[in-house]
């Protein structure tokens, strides 16, 4: 983390000659369990992890926004005025900015918005050690990171949840990405030690504490190093293929469908659309399952629910990849409890629960295997249930 907060201050200071007025910082997540549920209006399980997003951001004497990333060669640049033309929310319009810069300057544009805010310009200096491309959410880190800052300084005094909305809508209409609001809301309400059951239809989190170190275990993250994109057509297509089922079923979304109800599914939609269905369906009974034996038996009980989750992914969602079938494999052929891929799939990363004393072990033998198979070398690490943004300095 120290490394990030060192990069974003010294990229600040090469931007403008002169000191931030603070540093802020938001964390990535992994999703213990949950995937594509969120826009569905169901359940999910993540919780925040270690590495973080920077934000060095300081007010400008003009109201021009401008932002720079240690990822990026160019700062981009825009009057705030200007915004609702960068970001026209037209379906099928893309942003006047390169997609990187569409994160910050999409948080400002949304909570603009949403409060009125008429603050000053501000220059915005981002580094990240959260992972891109890696199912881990560097972009509602990027979002959490921005929206903390913009909203002390503009003082527009909105908590968490109202930021992560913000964060939301930056994604969903400025970037163009169909996602949920699942990773907004872990990295802005993440806890050490904890993750977080949200309702996505009602925004209702609760935390649900996990005791992973005390039960001896560990969360490996195998970063598999295949880069996705939410914005492109693969995640937009299996959200597509979730909305004909809830119109097919003459339900709101598929939260309102149960599992006594996919006999019934099968019968009115196509193979396709029902696997896509089946996978939402039994996910979100994996979610209340998970919670359920977290607090009933403890962390060590949840392995084959991971395993579960996986398959379905794989399976019947069709999201996975060699990658990370291999990750997940040879994870649980050194002895995981469980594994899964975690994110919005076609690449990124898988997660393996495993006893904290074989995480070298295990991970030895990830690498192996993606040797044999002829893949170049997954980044692998543990992380650690962590705590939701911050004022850095």
């Amino acid at each position: 983390m120290t490394g990030a907060l060192d990069a974003a201050s010294a990229l600040f200071r090469e931007l403008t000659g002169y000191e931030p007025d603070g540093l802020w910082s938001a964390p990535g997540r992994v999703n213990l369990i949950g995937e594509h549920t969120d826009y569905n209006d169901g359940f999910v399980l993540p919780f925040a992890i270690p590495q973080r997003t920077v934000a060095a951001v300081g007010l400008r004497d003009d109201d021009r926004i401008r932002v720079a990333s240690t990822f990026a060669d160019e700062p981009v640049s825009v009057g705030l005025d200007e915004l609702d033309r960068v970001f026209p929310t037209t379906p099928g319009t893309h942003p006047a900015v390169p997609e990187w810069a569409a994160y910050p300057l999409g948080v400002a544009w949304a909570l603009r918005a949403a409060t009125g805010a008429t603050g000053r310009g501000v220059d915005i200096a981002i580094a990240s050690d959260v992972p891109v491309g890696a199912g881990l959410s560097s972009s509602a880190a990027i979002e959490g990171a921005t929206a903390s800052a913009l909203n002390e300084l503009w003082r527009t005094d909105l908590d968490g949840t109202a930021l992560a909305r913000i964060g939301r809508r930056a994604e969903n209409e400025a970037v163009g990405a169909p996602t949920g609001i699942m990773d907004q809301m872990a990295s802005m309400r993440g806890e050490r030690d904890t993750a977080i059951f949200l309702d996505c239809r009602t925004l209702h989190a609760e935390r649900v504490p996990l005791g992973i170190a005390d039960a001896g275990l560990a969360i490996l993250v195998i970063d598999t190093r295949v880069t996705h994109a939410h914005s492109t057509g693969g995640y937009r297509e299996r959200r597509a293929s979730c909305e004909l089922g809830a119109s097919l079923l003459g339900v709101p979304a598929l939260r309102d469908v149960s599992v006594q109800d996919l006999s019934r599914a099968q019968q009115v939609m196509d193979d396709v659309t029902f696997r896509r269905v089946r996978h939402v369906v039994t996910e979100n009974q994996r979610v209340l399952d998970t919670v359920r034996v977290l607090r009933e038996q403890g962390a060590k009980a949840i392995g084959e629910l991971l395993i579960a989750s996986h398959a379905s992914l794989r399976d019947d969602f069709e999201i996975s990849t060699a990658e990370l079938d291999t990750a997940v494999d040879a994870a649980l052929a050194s002895g995981a409890l469980g594994a899964r891929m975690t994110g919005g799939g076609f690449g990124g990363a898988a997660i393996a629960l495993i006893d904290a004393d074989a995480v070298a072990e295990a991970s030895d033998a990830v690498t192996a295997a993606f040797a044999a198979s002829g893949f170049s070398a997954p980044h692998l690490f543990p992380v650690t249930p962590a705590a939701g943004p911050r004022r850095d300095a």
